[in-house]
């Protein structure tokens, strides 16, 4: 029997992991892997759909990733269903017998496509109009199919816009149906995995819950002991909520400042250790600028402290913890590192998340990731079920590494942390008082490693400047700027320069992501 997983083949397309979060919207699990994976690990998950997406390359190129050798014979004994996006769509032709060339007329952007009424009824546009806007973003064409496809839509410049070989189960389409600019994507991916594939929309988070604790029970000895690291963020109070299920009170969480202890024990029953190991990370971290190097050190520091903590463990119980627990999310995967499973050839590191790029290889401490296959939405879902308060599960993300990625530079400069501090709680506790908290979905001030010239109390003053950041977002992969009142941007900016000594200046960041990151480092 096959699984009900589709899995997606990463070839390095910007949207990959949008077409992950948009098939999960539809109650059906997608999972995401390198496409250069091997046929054993595509085996070993045994899907029934199989989508090949896009990548910058050309399938001309000769280092272009394909798929291992044997797929076409594993997927055609198995009658799995085959998707190809842009890239995907052109490597299924090439493989296939037909020909890409480099297009004479390059398509990017917003496209209309027309849909061949012949093929329609049972294909892949058998729900959606004649006529769709779709988002393309293609420098090669197919000009000749293999044997038994046929062209299911063309652009109005007349390239090939979709195939389809029913008996074989391939599938293909040259736009981004995962994207908000094709409009009917969404009915078409929907169409195609519930109507064509006969996938069953079933999946749930409660069956996430379950299925996850008993990981962690197979994983976790009947005698071994964890340590959770707690920022005060969603992520890891749910992942910790969720190990606290599994294996109860060996459970040992370490947490590093003082402000929401009553939830956790409380409200949350999590046996809870506070630790202030701030003087420590602060003189590592002095005289460091580069952001790579901050989360390295900062995921250094961590585990030091982690490996201190369980030695008292060791001493207090006469069994040395484990296993580590942290929050890690797909985004931090994504964004840490090329697609997981891959051997780093097809995609850019955006920036090291120090639970995955910033921890030491030779830490001694096993780690347990629950969440790892899940975007905050799902968290925030899965928190739920946990019955972790609603009101904590509201709270905006709040970064792994603390506010070293805030502060741009050298974070002991000065006194750039007790500014940001006082900076951020006055512009997040005037959006709580805007009624606006639950709108956004991450809002903090930014230290900006400059001095401006200011006139305050009839003086010429030479002060900081700080930045305000907020954004919109789904699942944190792609954001948009919050569009705030003028009248709230002038009341904030007038409380923060007459209040915070050292302020004079204050920006609003209004850049989406991409092409910045939610985040400044």
């Amino acid at each position: 029997m096959k699984s009900n997983i589709v899995l997606i083949l990463d070839y390095g397309s910007q949207y990959t992991h949008l077409i992950t979060r948009r098939i999960r919207s539809l109650s059906i699990f997608s999972l995401c892997i390198s496409g250069t994976s091997s046929l054993k690990t595509i085996q070993d998950l045994n899907p029934s759909v199989i989508i090949l997406s896009g990548g910058p390359h050309s399938v001309h190129s000769p280092n272009s990733p394909s798929f291992p050798d044997g797929f076409l014979e594993y997927v055609d004994k198995n009658g799995i269903f085959v998707l190809g996006i842009c890239y995907g769509l052109q490597l299924i032709v090439q493989k296939l017998g037909g020909q890409v060339v480099i297009g004479e007329k390059q398509e990017y952007g917003k496209m209309v496509i027309q849909v061949n009424v012949g093929v329609k009824d049972g294909g892949l546009f058998k729900v959606g109009g004649e006529k769709q806007v779709v988002w393309m973003s293609h420098g090669d064409e197919a000009v000749k199919l293999p044997e038994g496809f046929e062209v299911a839509a063309r652009s109005e410049q007349g390239a090939v816009a979709a195939v389809e070989n029913r008996e074989r189960r391939f599938y293909g389409l040259q736009y981004h149906p995962e994207v908000t600019h094709s409009p009917e994507g969404m009915q078409t991916l929907r169409h195609f995995l519930l109507d064509i594939c006969g996938v069953d929309a079933g999946w749930k988070m409660q069956d996430v819950m379950e299925e996850e604790i008993k990981v962690i029970r197979n994983m976790v000895g009947p005698q071994d002991h964890v340590i959770c690291a707690l920022s005060g963020g969603v992520d890891s109070t749910v992942a910790a909520t969720l190990v606290h299920k599994a294996i109860g009170d060996r459970l040992h969480c370490i947490f590093e400042q003082e402000r929401v202890m009553q939830t956790f024990e409380s409200d949350l029953h999590l046996p809870v250790t506070c630790v202030d190991a701030s003087v420590q990370f602060l003189s590592e971290l002095k005289g460091v600028t580069d952001p790579e190097k901050k989360r390295k050190i900062i995921g250094k520091e961590f585990i030091s402290i982690f490996d201190t903590f369980a030695h008292d463990l060791e001493q207090k119980l006469g069994r040395k913890p484990t296993y580590l627990v942290q929050g890690t999310l797909y985004p931090d995967v994504i964004e840490s590192c090329p697609p997981p499973g891959s051997g780093k050839t097809h995609s850019h590191t955006i920036k090291s998340h120090h639970n995955v790029g910033g921890l030491p290889k030779d830490m001694k401490l096993k780690l347990i990731e629950p969440l790892k296959l899940l975007f905050k939405d799902e968290v925030r879902e899965l928190g739920k079920i946990l019955d972790v308060p609603v009101s904590f599960l509201k709270r905006h993300p709040f970064p792994g590494p603390g506010l070293a990625v805030r502060i741009p530079g050298d974070v002991t400069q000065g006194n750039a942390l007790d500014i940001l501090c006082q900076v951020d709680e006055i512009f997040i506790q005037a959006i709580k008082d805007a009624g606006i908290y639950d709108e956004i979905w991450q809002a903090f001030a930014v230290f900006l490693p400059v001095k401006t010239t200011g006139v305050q109390g009839d003086q010429r003053t030479h002060s900081n400047a700080v930045a305000l950041r907020a954004v919109t977002s789904q699942d944190g992969m792609t954001a948009d700027w919050y569009y705030f009142e003028h009248k709230f941007l002038d009341d904030v900016s007038r409380k923060i320069c007459n209040s915070v000594r050292g302020v004079n200046r204050v920006c609003l960041d209004i850049t989406s992501k991409p092409p910045s990151t939610i985040e400044w480092e």
